[in-house]
């Protein structure tokens, strides 16, 4: 920059300039909210699913068969 086009740099300029970026901000996170919500809930029931179908597998492994007759 040369000394002609040097401008002072005001406090007015930066806090709107943080304010614009902190519109941008705020309208990204609110359209990615439901997405990021639904990809949670998504990965919570997969991970629920998951630990239920090896307790099953491992519980069958454990179980010992016991045959009961009639004399």
């Amino acid at each position: 920059m040369s000394s002609k086009d040097s401008k002072e740099i005001t406090r007015e300029d930066l806090e709107s300039k943080l304010r614009e970026i902190h519109g941008e901000v705020n309208k990204a996170v609110s359209t990615a909210k439901p997405a990021l919500s639904l990809v949670a809930v998504a990965v919570g029931v997969a991970v629920i699913s998951i630990s239920f179908l090896i307790g099953m597998r491992i519980g069958r492994k454990k179980n010992t068969i016991i045959e009961i007759k009639r004399i």
